[in-house]
């Protein structure tokens, strides 16, 4: 696909398609691999962690990059990143997939390290295609973005190393899973300003101007839920499995859940996005919490709690900011259709039976609980790039380019038509 084709006129629109794909596909191939449908597939490191890494530096790095190169030159107003460089990311983004899943094919002695080249060099470029103009902007009020991609990086390393030496693998990928929810905290506040005090509806028709500020994404609450979500993960990375992990982690699920007091501002907070982006951080905490009784001995698995946060809090997140920054980055204004809150519901749900698959009597219908778990979570995604692909790799109807945003005089002439 030449560079100038509409796809990647901004940095969403690829990254967006492929997680889109990727929610379609990862887990039904997950179910089907563990089904013995596909006998002698093997690849490097064992399919627990191609199952794992996949879906958190493939789905979930491709929603960063896409996120992150749109919404960095918002901030910072600096240049976007351009068409060529663009597709570049993209090619290593696809070019780590096929090469994780080709190491069972070619010899052991190649394992993971094409997998790594690529996906390290689409890290690699991402940051520093980003963190320049994110230090020079005088404030700095945007960094910890360009930390836990570094951090992200750091991680992933470490997992590409541990597979090499037949180490613990899944440790480094359980640390990046605490990365990617502070990175969801930190991407949180910034669109929930806009989202929950009505401000990215000002244009549309028959919307009333946003009023008095209401919500305000307070930064020592935020900070806290940093900082005990860190520390929850550096534990368990360093420590492994305990008392002192279940309660770290019990603690990061209490300070979520005083984060949310910032979002109780009444009636503005019950509209699709604002409960959407409300949602992941409810299910963020309920993810440390299981984390953390898992560890004090009752009858709940870790993996629930882990399910809870990556394909709950990481997927329902990822959709409302498609659903946002996928329509307004675009020229349109947003959708007000019923397939979105569907689909948000549908994450919600698949989220919910793969943990209760974890927990006491109901393990025992764990096969049964994990299918429709899929099937659910994969048909949100399904119904996503059904009603938004054509706008992400379409032409923009307003005369604009890039990532502007939609013309205020649009509005009125019902720009925000699907």
């Amino acid at each position: 696909m030449r560079a100038s084709h509409p796809v990647f006129m901004c940095g969403f629109r690829p990254f967006f398609v492929l997680v889109a794909v990727s929610g379609i596909l990862l887990v039904p191939a997950w179910l089907l691999v563990l089904m013995g449908a596909v006998p002698g597939w093997q690849p490097a490191g064992g399919i627990v962690a191609w199952h794992a890494h996949e879906l958190i530096y493939g789905l979930g790095m491709a929603a960063v990059a896409g996120f992150l190169l749109t919404a960095v030159p918002e901030f910072t107003r600096s240049p976007a990143i351009g068409p060529q460089a663009l597709r570049g990311l993209v090619l290593l983004w696809l070019g780590g997939r096929l090469a994780y899943a080709a190491s069972a094919a070619w010899p052991a002695a190649l394992g993971l390290w094409p997998a790594a080249a690529c996906d390290l060099g689409l890290a690699g470029v991402l940051l520093a295609q980003l963190a320049p103009p994110l230090w020079r902007d005088p404030q700095r009020r945007h960094l910890g973005f360009a930390y836990t991609l570094a951090a992200l990086i750091l991680l992933q390393a470490g997992f590409y190393a541990s597979v090499a030496v037949d180490g613990d693998a899944l440790a480094w990928l359980r640390a990046a899973v605490g990365a990617f929810m502070i990175l969801i905290v930190m991407a949180g506040s910034r669109v929930s300003m806009n989202v929950v005090n009505g401000h990215i509806e000002a244009g549309r028709p028959g919307e009333p101007p946003p009023g008095e500020v209401g919500y305000l994404a307070r930064p020592p609450r935020r900070t806290l839920a940093v900082f005990c979500i860190g520390a929850a993960s550096a534990v368990e990375f360093l420590a492994g499995p305990g008392l002192v992990a279940a309660w770290t982690a019990l603690a990061a699920a209490a300070a979520m859940f005083n984060l949310l007091n910032d979002w109780h501002v009444g009636r503005p907070l019950f509209r699709r996005w604002p409960l959407m982006l409300y949602g992941g951080y409810w299910l963020i905490g309920l993810g440390y919490a299981a984390m953390g009784l898992s560890g004090l001995g009752l009858p709940i698995t870790a993996s629930a709690g882990r399910h809870l946060l990556m394909a709950g809090a990481m997927a329902l997140t990822t959709l409302a900011i498609m659903c946002i920054a996928g329509r307004i980055h675009a020229g349109l204004w947003l959708d007000r259709r019923p397939w979105a809150p569907i689909a948000a519901i549908a994450l919600v749900l698949a989220a919910v039976l793969r943990a209760a698959s974890g927990v006491g009597a109901a393990g025992a219908w764990a096969w049964p609980l994990l299918g429709l778990s899929g099937l659910v979570w994969s048909a949100a995604f399904a119904l996503y790039l059904w009603h938004a692909g054509p706008t992400l790799v379409g032409p923009r109807t307003d005369g604009q380019a890039g990532c502007a945003e939609p013309l205020q005089e649009d509005a009125a002439s019902g720009c925000d038509v699907p």
